[in-house]
């Protein structure tokens, strides 16, 4: 290989160079982590030729048999990584070598919390791992041809993770890519045959395609030895053998492999499904939510084998959008060797594969629900919000998918959401034959929601409600387990037969004396609201604003206007309290201008106690000053 006179220097970007200096000083605890992230990519380059090579098998180039090479010089303290995989154009290396974590460095920066342990899961999921090679290295080459290009085509770069990087052209007789690492002054160690094969066996075991080192020759002969080769790992495909062979290291492992994630994963689940359809699927849950998790749109999906051929990375047809957060492998008999995404989408199989997977994952996550409350703790912080998705996503799993929800109530009154729906029937009165629950922006408004008042003062238990979520949620989940769920804050209040037959008599003889009071409540108030109406759901508060039986409700409402969408305009009613000392005086008020003021007054603090906002704030300190300098 000879480097061309001619070389271009670039520049890291600004953000690109902060994170470099952050990970080859801080970020990693565990040095030896190089070399199965470079393992790793060497592989997954292999398993891009493999796709590409279905259709084009010269890019073979007569050498069909994909292999890692790992060699040193302890001389020279260098160690190289070969695969004859893909290689990559000069394009490509600017593009994948030039800027780090290219579609998230900022976000990445701004998720760092200083800890080392936290921070480093951050890692493989920002596609940064190849720079993991400057914790033990001052200088960083690689050398590269992509398959099917000219040995005059190749590219050589480098870098000593400071501020720039060379790249120039090379000859190079083999494609692939090949990456040297100069070691630093004290990690020698690396240089070593015996701790590079203890390393490969302890993260790569599980590659699928051999990774060899030149046999280490011993006794007064080895010189005269001709140099053999010998492969280091077990190079099967780890979903292919039994699960009974298979240690929990090992899964772990090969999980970080396809994830990229340092952290271990929550769960997983390795099955082999044999009859009308013919699949491998090994599944994981991870044990932290990826920085794009609420991004809808972002690349997702299983790796997809054929027959142990990969045949792409992100096939998101085998599972719905609310269990994005799955990684795994399926490996199907079934399927055509030329299969693609348009493929995919109309294959019958295809449909029974993604039914049975679903409710694999949903399976898994109902038994650490059930035996393991704390890990299960951890999986709804994570991807709570993501499964609330999936009631209106897949309506033929809609009832499992609820018995997994957690949810905040007024049982404990904390914002840990920790109460499922099985948990609250349990503890349902005696005659209650509905589900309350509360919508609101934040815990706090959903928790001191006039609304409640009612159902505190009878002890009936209530959701609190105030993930984005969670209005769309309930618009799709309409009952559970027989019962119907029933939003506090629309339509009029009907508690059933937890109101006695007393308290109903009550209730209407109270409509009928303050039957005046509601009409020249409306007459005043009628540009914003719908309707008037005497309230037994307040206790404490003198009035609250109900959305309308089969109106939207106000915090969906509020997240569809601020996305810029149209939104049907509709008047909430307000229901006053009789027994409130306010609306008392407010019924014995003559002078109307200041009887306007107050329902004005009534109106607005009705509409903050819901987390509203005023249409117009400064009329309504106007009409409060008024009021206060009166009573005064």
């Amino acid at each position: 290989m000879t480097v061309e006179a001619s070389t271009e220097t670039r520049g890291f970007e600004t953000e690109a160079k902060q994170l470099l200096h952050l990970m080859i000083h801080s970020l990693y605890s565990n040095k030896e982590i190089f070399l199965r992230e470079l393992v790793s990519n060497a592989s997954d380059a292999a398993d891009k030729l493999r796709f590409e090579a279905l259709n084009n098998g010269a890019l073979y180039e007569n050498d069909s048999e994909l292999r890692i090479r790992i060699s040193f010089d302890k001389e020279a303290n260098t160690v190289t990584i070969s695969d004859n995989g893909i290689g990559m154009t000069r394009d490509e290396v600017i593009e994948n070598l030039g800027t780090i974590a290219k579609s998230g460095t900022a976000q990445f920066l701004s998720n760092l919390t200083g800890d080392q342990k936290k921070d480093s899961h951050l890692i493989g999921q920002f596609g940064v791992g190849f720079y993991s090679a400057f914790i033990v290295a001052d200088k960083v080459v690689v050398q590269t041809r992509k398959a099917g290009a000219s040995a005059a085509d190749a590219v050589q770069w480098e870098s000593e993770g400071e501020a720039e990087y060379n790249v120039s052209t090379i000859e190079k007789t083999d494609r692939g890519t090949t990456i040297i690492l100069h070691l630093k002054k004290g990690q020698e160690e690396f240089a070593d045959g015996w701790r590079l094969r203890s390393i490969i066996k302890k993260y790569s075991d599980h590659i699928s395609l051999p990774i060899v080192m030149q046999k280490e020759q011993h006794g007064e002969d080895a010189d005269d030895q001709a140099p053999e080769d010998e492969t280091i790992n077990t190079a099967t495909a780890l979903w292919t053998r039994p699960r009974s062979e298979i240690t929990d290291d090992e899964y772990k492992e090969f999980y970080k492999h396809i994830s990229h994630d340092f952290a271990e994963p929550l769960k997983w689940s390795h099955n082999r499904v044999e009859g009308k359809l013919d699949y491998t699927s090994l599944l994981y849950i991870p044990s932290n939510a990826p920085y794009d998790l609420y991004n809808r749109d972002t690349p997702r999906g299983l790796k997809l084998y054929v027959q142990r051929t990969f045949i792409m990375d992100e096939a998101e047809q085998f599972l719905p959008l609310y269990m994005r957060f799955i990684k795994g492998v399926v490996d199907s008999n079934d399927l055509s060797l030329n299969v693609s995404r348009e493929i995919l989408q109309k294959d019958p199989n295809i449909d029974s594969m993604r039914s049975a997977l679903t409710k694999r994952v949903l399976d898994m996550l109902d038994k650490i629900r059930k035996n393991d409350a704390d890990k299960y703790a951890e999986f709804w912080k994570n991807f709570g919000q993501v499964m609330k998705e999936g009631p209106a996503e897949d309506y033929a799993n809609k009832d499992k998918i609820a018995s997994l929800l957690l949810f905040a109530t007024t049982h404990n009154d904390t914002d840990v959401q920790d109460q499922s729906l099985d948990d609250y029937i349990a503890r349902m009165k005696e005659g209650q034959d509905k589900i309350y629950y509360v919508v609101a922006e934040n815990f706090n408004t959903a928790k001191h929601s006039p609304h409640l008042e009612v159902f505190r003062k009878k002890g009936i238990e209530v959701l609190l409600l105030s993930d984005r979520v969670d209005d769309w949620l309930m618009g799709h989940l309409m009952e559970y387990d027989g019962k119907q769920l029933q939003d506090v804050g629309k339509g009029a209040l009907d508690l059933g037969n937890l109101d006695s037959e007393e308290e109903k008599k009550e209730q209407e003889q109270v409509e009928e004396q303050f039957k005046d009071f509601v009409e020249r409540l409306k007459t005043v108030l009628t540009d914003e609201v719908e309707e008037v109406r005497v309230t037994h759901r307040l206790t404490e508060s003198p009035a609250c604003l109900v959305v309308g039986e089969h109106d939207m409700g106000a915090q969906m409402r509020r997240m569809l206007e601020a996305a810029g969408q149209q939104v049907p305009s509709s008047k909430p009613v307000i229901e006053i309290n009789p027994e409130h000392p306010l609306v008392q005086k407010m019924d014995k008020e003559a002078d109307e201008d200041r009887f306007a003021d107050f329902a004005h007054v009534l109106f607005d603090q009705a509409s903050l106690a819901e987390g509203g906002s005023l249409n117009d704030p400064a009329e309504y300190v106007r009409r409060m000053n008024k009021l206060l300098m009166d009573i005064a």
